[in-house]
């Protein structure tokens, strides 16, 4: 029956009455086959053709767009020893609730009544501004004071010098005048004394004629002595003028120089009471933050200081907390050879963790469980890792993501590139070369105005 023997058992029975036999000895089993290998080359070739879609794979962790957004830490900007908490990890907390209290533990800040001694010391030292200003105030007065009475004390002396001046000239035409008569007198008496010679005139009338001669001269000394004076009351009233004009003068730049002494006290004391101000705002405001407080609406994810009694230093982490909005973004890193690849606006598939999902990464359309996506922001310096960090925000014109996504979990992402056909891609594959490059013209254009 299945020809393996040489020895053949057709003869032994009829074959025509059996149906099975005709259908296999009627058959072509080779056409079938080549007719099949045919088939199976022509639907590869143009399997070949299929276009698929090039792309970048790359992991991500979910995060936020805002840095306000993401997971922050609350820290201690004082020193103090941990009094009393008022959350419990996983509470809810709007900005201004109270995180926990604590207490001083610096000794130059125990005293209960620092801020009124602090406030007491600062009001005297404003008593004493005011007392300097007052002080101030009267110099001023007392300099205009010395500078009006100067004044008067000065015309008053010049006054006094120009009347000596005056008197000068007075004197001087008496003295002229009795110069005159004298003068005329000895002449008189020269002519007289001649004809008392000739004999002419009696020896009385010469003796009366000298006596006046005498007299006019005693009158020229006198006038004389008088004129003196007169220039030496001149010289005593420019000294006193001078001594006026130096006596104020003295008492002005010592007035002047005082006051100078009180504005300088006084602005020391400005000084201080600008420092007590900022030690008295320092005080208040250190004061309210021995309350630590949430700065904005969130959960309490974690606390990071634990128990009663126990101290934190300034600046150390206290707890935790996720703001409660937050618009969610995916973190992922590329490749330097990738990165001229990549533009702002381009399209991603996403997978997130937890999901379940069908990827053809080939053909992202026919891909079930992936999440659309569009580049947010690309960063222009390396990581740690030597890669670049890329933003991913949702697409508004695909699925929307789960709700139930948290920060931190895991996702796998497809870069989306230039469709080329399989057979071109399988050539690139091997041949170990990169991804093409493709530009989309519409998004071009578009930055292009936007730059514009």
């Amino acid at each position: 029956m299945l020809n393996i023997s040489n020895n053949s058992i057709r003869q032994e029975f009829d074959k025509s009455r059996f149906e099975i036999f005709k259908n296999l000895e009627n058959r072509n089993y080779g056409k079938n086959v080549l007719r099949f290998i045919l088939a199976f080359c022509i639907l590869f070739i143009l399997f070949m053709f299929i276009p698929w879609t090039q792309n970048i794979r790359a992991n991500g962790t979910m995060t936020t767009l805002g840095p306000a957004e993401r997971p922050q830490t609350v820290h201690s900007i004082i020193a103090g020893r941990i009094e009393k908490w008022f959350v419990r990890e996983g509470d809810f907390v709007k900005k201004g609730d109270t995180i926990l209290f604590i207490s001083e533990i610096k000794d130059a800040y125990f005293d209960p009544n620092l801020l009124q001694r602090t406030q007491s010391q600062l009001k005297a030292k404003e008593n004493a501004v005011q007392s300097f200003m007052n002080k101030v105030q009267s110099l001023d007065n007392q300099v205009d004071a010395l500078v009006q009475t100067s004044k008067l004390k000065i015309e008053q002396a010049s006054n006094k010098l120009n009347q000596a001046r005056l008197k000068v000239t007075t004197d001087s035409i008496s003295f002229q005048v009795a110069k005159t008569n004298y003068l005329i007198a000895q002449r008189q008496y020269e002519r007289l004394e001649k004809l008392y010679k000739d004999g002419l005139k009696s020896l009385t009338d010469l003796e009366n004629r000298k006596l006046t001669l005498q007299k006019t001269n005693a009158e020229l000394i006198r006038a004389e002595n008088k004129l003196l004076t007169s220039k030496n009351s001149v010289i005593n009233a420019s000294v006193e003028l001078n001594s006026i004009r130096y006596q104020y003068a003295n008492k002005v730049a010592q007035a002047e120089s005082e006051k100078s002494t009180a504005m300088s006290d006084m602005y020391n004391t400005e000084t201080e009471v600008t420092q007590l101000q900022n030690q008295y705002m320092n005080f208040s405001v250190r004061t309210g933050l021995y309350y630590i407080t949430s700065p904005q609406n969130g959960y309490i994810t974690k606390t990071l200081q634990t128990g009663l009694g126990e101290t934190v230093k300034e600046g150390d982490d206290i707890v935790s907390i996720m703001p409660e909005k937050y618009k969610l973004a995916v973190s992922l890193y590329v490749k330097p050879i990738d990165l001229p690849l990549v533009r702002k606006g381009q399209k991603v598939r996403i997978q997130f963790d937890g999901w379940p999902a069908i990827v053809f990464s080939g053909w992202p359309n026919t891909s079930y469980g992936t999440f659309g996506g569009k580049i947010f922001a690309i960063d222009n310096f390396t990581s740690n890792n030597g890669k670049y960090r890329i933003l991913i925000e949702p697409d508004s014109t695909d699925h929307p993501w789960p709700k139930a996504l948290r920060v931190g979990g895991g996702a796998k992402n497809m870069l989306l590139l230039k469709d080329v056909p399989i057979w071109y891609e399988l050539w690139r594959q091997i041949n170990g070369f990169p991804p093409d490059f493709y530009k989309d013209l519409s998004l071009n254009t578009t930055n292009k105005n936007e730059a514009e």
